[in-house]
Formats: structure tokens, sequence, C-alpha cells
């Protein structure tokens, strides 16, 4: 006799299965979720302590209690601490969402709950790796901001430091663009501080990439480019172009905030360089769910539960991160504008 499962008895799904499940689904990648640039890393508590010593950015390391400390060197340093950010989203499955409808490609079958529920989070993870994409893009230029685009840190008037910018004075033709390049480069070979890397890129602007290419200094170098490298008749040619040591980006993304606000993740005629490849530099800590069952365990990148109501018309489903991207070397991501 086979027994008939109350679909909205949540007894079958625990919380690491949940969790599990939401982690593991085919990530939807944002543009620095491609690049990688952004390590994750779980840390046990719900709040960092980074100090800062000639430029670096470091979270203190947790010790067993009792066990040795850390020690500080005679080395000028602040250290600050900062609560990791909470960010839930919640969904429900209700009646509605199940009843009178058909499995994909099956005629008289109902669609499963584990089909609903997949689609529910798959659409949750998206939301999340969004907010992720829109504090990370924002931790490159040192400040992490929420999804209502509220300012939460700045780096730089935390630790008293100041951001590199090279203005390319795009509105001169005489401009040596090559040389500003070359100063860019060089900023950031400086702060590398011991770091590795294997390139740098630059995120600009739509109107940034345009007048970058249509410079009189380098439009014949664009030219070459995308007549040789890029097949203008079947390529779209605007994304990408590497000019003297630099792969500049056209990165024309707007979000839409909590608050129903849009931004623009680059600004207008302005852009960010910054480098690739590096171990340690771009890095988003993970906190536990707040939740007695992950109390002291390590974070993961998000967590997801279920919860059947008691009065059995619903079951929410509830997900959760808790992620601060911190760039541990805010003088690496240099601004570039143009003042003319």
């Amino acid at each position: 006799m086979n027994l008939v499962i109350n679909p909205f008895d949540a007894s079958g799904y625990t919380l690491a299965e949940m969790t599990q499940a939401i982690n593991i689904l085919p990530n939807v990648y944002t543009r620095l979720g491609q690049l990688g640039l952004f390590r994750f890393e779980g840390v046990t508590q719900r709040s960092v302590i980074i100090e800062q010593a000639e430029g670096v950015l470091n979270l203190l390391p947790t010790v067993p209690l009792g066990g040795p400390a850390t020690v500080a060197n005679r080395d000028t340093r602040s250290m600050r601490s900062f609560t990791v950010p909470w960010i839930p989203h919640d969904d429900a499955i209700t009646p509605q969402d199940i009843q009178g409808g058909r499995g994909f490609g099956v005629a008289d079958a109902a669609d499963p709950l584990a089909t609903i529920m997949e689609r529910k989070l798959t659409r949750m993870r998206v939301k999340h790796a969004q907010t992720r994409e829109y504090m990370e893009i924002n931790a490159l230029k040192g400040i992490v901001k929420d999804g209502a685009g509220t300012t939460l840190y700045n780096y730089f008037t935390e630790f008293g430091l100041s951001q590199q910018a090279v203005d390319f004075v795009l509105g001169t033709g005489t401009t040596n663009i090559q040389t500003k390049v070359r100063e860019v480069l060089r900023k950031v070979e400086t702060e590398l501080r011991g770091e590795t890397m294997n390139g740098v890129l630059a995120m600009v602007s739509p109107e940034f990439f345009d007048r970058l290419i249509g410079h009189a200094k380098v439009e014949d170098a664009y030219k070459y480019f995308s007549s040789t490298g890029a097949q203008p008749l079947r390529e779209d040619t605007r994304r990408r172009f590497p000019f003297a040591g630099i792969v500049f980006e056209e990165y024309n993304a707007t979000v839409t905030l909590s608050t129903g606000a849009t931004e623009t993740l680059v600004t207008a005629s302005e852009g960010m360089a910054f480098p690739l490849g590096t171990l340690d530099t771009f890095v988003t800590y993970g906190a536990p769910a707040n939740l007695i069952e992950t109390v002291n365990t390590m974070g993961l990148p998000m967590y997801a539960r279920q919860l059947a109501r008691q009065d059995g018309t619903a079951i929410d489903v509830k997900t959760e991160a808790s992620i601060l991207p911190v760039n541990k070397r805010p003088r690496l991501a240099v601004r570039i504008h143009s003042s003319n």
C-alpha cells in the first residue's frame, strides 16, 4: 500500500538538506562571479576583527579558548570590528502553487513539490547572487553597501587610507593614453605588497569605453584589434579591448535596490582597474546562519530551510546569507576617469 505524502509536512527536509540544495544549484554567474575575483571564506563568528598594517587589511584569526593570542608587531596598526551583514530572504509555497498544475511533459500528474521547491530556491539564489555582486563591486571601491544602497563601511575612512586615481583626460586629443595606462599599472604593482597577479582588468562604463576607443591615440589600435582579433561582423567588439597592458571591459550593469531605486554599478564616464589572479586580496567572509544549530560552525555562502505553517496553509521557504566582502588592499583598485 502506497502512503499519500502530505506535501505540507516539512519534516522530510532538514536545514542541512535545504542548505545543500540551494548551494549546489547551478549558479547564475554575475561578472565578478565569472571572474572568481572574491574568494569565499567561512568564519565562525557573526563579526570579524580587521587590522590594518602598512595599507593591508587582515582578518585576525580565532584561537581555541585559553590558547595563545596572536601578537601584534610594534608597527603602527589600527583594528576595527565589523558586524557581518545579515541578508534574509523568504518565500512560501501555497496550495495555489500546486493545485491544478501539471508537471513539465506529464499530462496527468500534478507538478511535484520538489520541482516547485527547486524553482523557488533557484529564484531566491539569483537574488542572493545579485546582492553579492552589488556588495563585491562596491567593495572593490573600498565600500560595503547593503541591498538598499546604504553605506555600511568605508574602509578608506575606517583605516585612514586614500583611494588612488588616474585622470585619462580623454577630452584632449593629444593625451598620451599609453602613459596613462602605464601609470595605472605602476600604481597597482606598487600596492601589491607581496601579492601576485597575472594581469590587470579595467571595468569601465559605456561612456568611458566609447571615449577611449574613439580617442585619437587609441583609435587605430582599436580598429586593428577589431578587424583582426574579434571579427566585428560576427562578434560584439564593445566588450573587451586589450591596450598597453590593461584589458578594458565595458561593464554596463544596473541593479534595482530594495527601495525600488536603480543604481549603475560603474559610475558614468569612470571605471575601476584592479589585478586578476591574486591569492588573498579579495575575500568575501561568510558567517553562520542566525540559528541555534549553526552556532560556532563555519559559515556557508547561504542557508535555506522550510517551515510548515501550523494551520497547514503553506510552507515557508527561508533563505539567508551573512557576507562581508573585503578588499584587503583597497588602494589596489585604481579609479580611472576623465576630467574633460
